[in-house]
């Protein structure tokens, strides 16, 4: 027994189409549209039609094994025999992100083959695997951000019943799991849900065309199914965090903004399941009410992402002052930001040509709330060459030491670790020739605007652009991969140790500089993060009372020698003295 729902408010007739007849549909209320069958059951496969349409897929279909186009499929969630009981759950904050793609972490692409590799991200020092969106998207490969049916795991992944085992894997494994969302906007191929009813609208526009309606004619149903959406993960997957895509486009002129609801009911179903759930929110608003409480007028979020830290790192490292780094670079710029979250909390921003965001105030924000990393996703992804910045191991090393010390929540990309080679590019997998042209169009031209040449700039389309993005794991085995390997792997357990470098105080971290960018130390408690910037060997000073011994030497990269003048550093060196 199943009875079906579905919500067409300005429908006449609303049919349930299944594999062996059509059955009429009865109102129900509110634009509701139910039928119940006897034989109906988990593995059903079931469409709907609208006033004689063609078949289309539930729009809270959980389950679309023949692609976006095709029927969804009844999915008993209750099926699972759960072995996560003794799963207590994880605070997000402070915890260590490991951002991964199914589709690219591996090459059979499958969340059955991304859990084999947990017990080594659990050695690592990983505490939360955060994975990138999983909802079915049209094709086979692509990032998951032109997701179109939000309830449905992807098929090629394994679908709904594979992200069951693997989150109850990681759980096994001492590993949360967060799970990257959509609600900002979704994907042109697949997208029927205009066909039942207002889930846009033209109050607002976003860079992807309408905005999902928020706060227009029929929202409260809209929201309710991008709330019941969220709760679901948690609920029916086990989820710990869920990941907010780009929440500043989430335009809502409601009395209560959409974040605000979710984070109310979330904070409630927590209580009820007994165990912490968080949202983590990417914004580029630069504004810390994303995290403030909700009875302080603030969104409830959990944590958000700090994109200046990651630019202000990046520039530091790789000496790249284009587009939105242009402000970024200088070690003034990253003691900032290491500091004080954000370069731009009221400043002006060359960039956006404007001002821009708001301060942070340390007395009442922790270094927690806010997640830093010197990659993710989008940093790599949205390059032209979708590369990995080309820096030396020595330099990777010290970015991984300066995120991994800091007062964030520090995040990892896959790969990253052992210095991955593989790029991570742009791909898309559309069958649709015109879209799939256009895609491939407007991407060349994006990039021929800064001086690309087209010719340089992969196909998404073409399969070896997704194939050339695949991880590579016979690289740790090797040099110089498995010295930075060694070396995160140093920090994640110095890190856990150390109560100082988990101290999640703003103000528990400082910064001395070299004007001139040739080295900076970072100050934690007792402890100092030397680095040198430069790629000659450098005498790096350490203030301390007394002169420094080599005792007080914790760990270094390509050696370092502890000296009464300070710390001797060869080129790009970095290390952890006592002091």
């Amino acid at each position: 027994m199943h009875t079906f729902r579905v919500w067409v408010p300005t429908a006449t007739n609303v049919d349930l189409v299944l594999r062996d007849g059509v059955l009429p549909m009865r109102w129900a209320h509110d634009g509701w549209w139910e039928r119940q069958v006897a034989e109906a059951h988990h593995g059903t496969d079931y469409a709907y039609s609208i006033d004689g349409s063609d078949p289309l897929p539930d729009p809270r279909s959980a389950w679309q094994p023949d692609g976006v186009h095709g029927f969804s499929r009844v999915f008993d969630a209750d099926r699972h025999e759960w072995t996560d009981d003794s799963w207590t759950g994880r605070d997000a904050r402070g915890a260590v992100f490991y951002e991964l793609h199914i589709g690219t972490f591996t090459l059979e692409g499958t969340l059955d083959a991304a859990a084999e590799h947990l017990d080594y991200l659990a050695v690592l020092g990983v505490e939360v695997v955060s994975l990138l969106p999983v909802a079915a998207f049209p094709g086979v490969h692509g990032w998951g951000y032109d997701g179109v049916d939000l309830y449905a795991v992807h098929a090629p992944y394994g679908g709904p019943e594979a992200l069951q085992r693997f989150v109850d894997r990681c759980h096994d494994a001492g590993l949360a799991v967060c799970l990257d969302v959509v609600y900002n906007h979704l994907g042109p191929s697949g997208n029927y849900l205009d066909k039942f009813g207002p889930y846009f609208t033209t109050r607002h526009s976003t860079p992807w065309g309408p905005a999902v309606n928020l706060d227009d004619t029929g929202s409260s149903e809209v929201r309710r199914w991008i709330c019941d959406n969220a709760l679901r993960w948690f609920r029916d997957f086990h989820f710990d965090v869920l990941r907010l895509d780009a929440v500043h486009a989430l335009v809502d002129d409601s009395p209560t903004h959409l974040l605000q609801q979710l984070s109310t009911e979330t904070a409630a179903l927590s209580r009820e399941l007994g165990r912490p759930l968080g949202l983590v929110a990417e914004s580029d608003l630069n504004d810390p009410r994303t995290v403030d409480p909700v009875s302080d007028g603030g969104m409830g979020m959990t944590a958000q992402w700090s994109d200046d830290f990651h630019h202000a790192l990046h520039s530091l490292l790789t000496g790249e002052r284009f587009g939105y780094y242009v402000d970024f670079g200088d070690p003034a710029v990253f003691a900032k930001t290491l500091t004080k979250v954000f370069l731009h909390d009221g400043t002006y921003s060359t960039f956006r040509h404007k001002l821009w965001g708001r301060p942070v105030d340390p007395r009442t924000h922790r270094g927690s709330q806010f997640l830093a990393y010197t990659s993710n996703h989008d940093q790599i992804g949205n390059r032209a060459l979708g590369d990995r910045p080309a820096l030396t191991p020595g330099q990777l090393a010290i970015g991984a030491a300066l995120v991994l010390t800091s007062p964030y929540t520090p995040m990892l990309f896959m790969g990253e670790e052992w210095g991955a080679s593989t790029p991570w590019r742009f791909f898309t997998d559309f069958t649709e020739p015109a879209l799939a042209d256009a895609v491939r169009t407007g991407r060349r031209r994006e990039f021929a605007e800064f001086g690309w040449d087209a010719d340089e700039i992969p196909d998404p389309q073409d399969p070896q652009t997704w194939r050339s993005s695949v991880l590579d794991w016979s690289e740790p085995d090797d040099e110089p991969h498995r010295e930075l390997l060694a070396w995160y792997r140093h920090l994640l357990t110095f890190r856990a140790r150390m109560p100082e470098l988990r101290d999640d105080r703003l103000e528990s971290a400082g910064v001395a500089f070299d004007p001139a960018g040739g080295w900076l130390v970072v100050s934690r408690g007792s402890l100092r993060v030397v680095a040198n910037l430069a790629a000659e060997e450098a005498l790096v000073p350490v203030d301390r009372g007394d002169p420094l011994g080599t005792e007080y030497l914790v760990m270094s990269f390509a050696g370092a020698e502890v000296t009464d003048a300070g710390v001797r550093l060869p080129g790009h060196g970095v290390a952890i003295v006592a002091v």
